[in-house]
């Protein structure tokens, strides 16, 4: 395959790269800068298990473009600044059409972020989806990584100087992805409403051109345009460390080094590793704790100015440190529910304190194996002596929905859930909806190869032997929180 222009002069590098543990290894060729995530990202995007280079893949969506589109859509992946998301790579883009911005990658060294090529892209990402997925109703052109562009001009994320900037980045996002959208013809419904965006910006030039773009009067033929996505492997490819309007939560990386941002954010500040660390040490901290209260914040900011957002973050309380083990009473109340959870079965029963507050939970499996058994209900266990000892039901709810390995699918005999990703996902989804009257959670989306599995949860000691066919499952990753 003959590679584009945009590609020359390009020094790439091969890595054996696979999208989890589960799957071998496939020779993947991009960019020499480019980190081992964005190898088992691209090697997760591009459809089957051959080898793959990314010039290659990209091109595959980009052949039905006209020559001008091509080159400037490959020119911002080329650069990481934008790219489609996973639908379009895996030639599904009437699924899914949708494109993400890597707000970081428009902040140059100089410390200046380049507004105008902003803008430019969020056309360019419109235009794209447009001429793939010319029926397409909905377009979503969406922005992430903004607490990595925070850290790099030294803005505190939890601030209302980086929540006006949160606004900015969304109106000038949404002005030019209507203005897009106008120009291609069709019927346009009524100009949507949407507030004036910050007077004043902490990033020159950016509120001028947020100001602009509100301003526009283009009426979108598309009754959406513009969302702020949950993290996927496009974030991962482009180099994304923090999904959509996520704040950084954490500094370190799973490698023990610090991520990007934490050194933009040093170099924003001026401060070298020696002095970091030395603050470290005084019993300080070199960088600023961000919560979800400070991500609900920024929801509320940014909400206004998109069509569609995940989820709001909710706050939780923070508990009074625990003085002790809550012990439950001898004769407790309590429920025992069974359920089926992609056709497993899986009895759950609590057991409550005399003022209703749950305080105990067992979990007992039919279909699973001893060990998987016996995980279970050590993790059981667990969680009820932290319910005991004051750790607030909210706390796993929040750390355990979403936990994916199989069996995950369509839950039976449990009206309050009606598909979870693993056990524990069920058992908290339950949990939520019947001692905190809670069903906003996120739903649960189940793969197919989720569904195509059979058989108990796959453990260490039940891998198969050397030579035998392994299943293939696909993890969960995330970016950010």
């Amino acid at each position: 395959m003959k590679a584009h222009r945009i590609w020359h002069g390009i020094r790439t590098r091969i890595a054996a790269a696979s999208p989890d543990p589960d799957s071998p290894p496939r020779t993947v060729t991009l960019p020499a800068g480019w980190d081992d995530t964005a190898a088992a990202a691209l090697a997760a995007l591009a459809p089957g298990d051959r080898p793959v280079s990314l010039a290659d893949a990209a091109w595959l969506w980009a052949a039905p473009l006209s020559p001008d589109l091509q080159t400037r859509a490959l020119a911002l992946l080329s650069r990481r600044r934008a790219a489609p998301a996973e639908a379009v790579w895996r030639g599904r883009a009437n699924d899914d059409p949708a494109y993400i911005l890597n707000a970081a990658a428009f902040l140059g060294d100089d410390g200046q972020f380049d507004a105008i090529g902003f803008a430019a892209a969020a056309e360019t990402a419109m235009e794209v989806l447009i001429a793939l997925s010319p029926a397409a109703r909905n377009l979503a052109a969406g922005f992430a990584g903004l607490a990595d562009l925070l850290a790099g001009l030294g803005v505190d994320y939890n601030t209302e100087a980086a929540r006006d900037i949160g606004r900015c980045l969304a109106a000038v996002l949404r002005g030019h992805a209507d203005a897009a959208s106008a120009r291609s013809g069709g019927t346009g419904s009524l100009r949507a409403v949407w507030p004036a965006p910050p007077a004043r910006c902490a990033v020159p030039g950016l509120a001028e051109a947020a100001a602009q773009s509100a301003g526009n009067g283009a009426v979108p033929r598309h009754p959406m345009t513009t969302a702020i996505r949950a993290a996927s492997e496009t974030e991962a490819l482009l180099g994304i460390e923090t999904a959509g309007i996520a704040p950084c939560f954490a500094w370190v990386s799973p490698g023990g080094d610090l991520t990007r941002a934490a050194q933009s954010w040093l170099g924003a500040r001026g401060m070298r590793g020696e002095r970091a660390l030395a603050i470290q040490l005084s019993g300080g901290n070199p960088f600023p704790e961000h919560d979800d209260a400070a991500h609900a914040a920024m929801h509320d900011a940014v909400a206004p100015f998109a069509h569609r957002m995940p989820p709001k973050p909710v706050p939780l309380a923070r508990p009074a440190q625990p003085t002790g083990r809550r012990d439950l009473p001898g004769r407790r109340r309590g429920y025992t529910h069974q359920a089926s959870v992609a056709g497993h079965k899986v009895l759950l029963r609590t057991g409550e304190y005399d003022d209703g507050s749950l305080g105990e939970i067992v979990v007992g499996l039919s279909k699973e194996g001893p060990a998987f058994k016996g995980l279970m209900e050590a993790f059981a266990t667990a969680v009820s002596l932290g319910l005991q000892h004051g750790v607030p039901l909210d706390t796993f709810v929040e750390a355990f929905t979403l936990t994916r390995f199989g069996p995950a699918g369509a839950v039976e005999g449990d009206p309050a859930v009606k598909h979870a990703t693993s056990f524990l996902d069920y058992a908290f989804r339950h949990l939520a909806a019947n001692y905190l009257g809670r069903h906003d959670l996120p739903e649960a989306e189940i793969e197919a190869a989720d569904i195509a599995a059979d058989g108990p949860p796959l453990l260490p000691l039940d891998l198969p032997a050397e030579g035998a066919a392994r299943p293939k499952r696909r993890a969960l990753r995330v970016v950010g929180k």
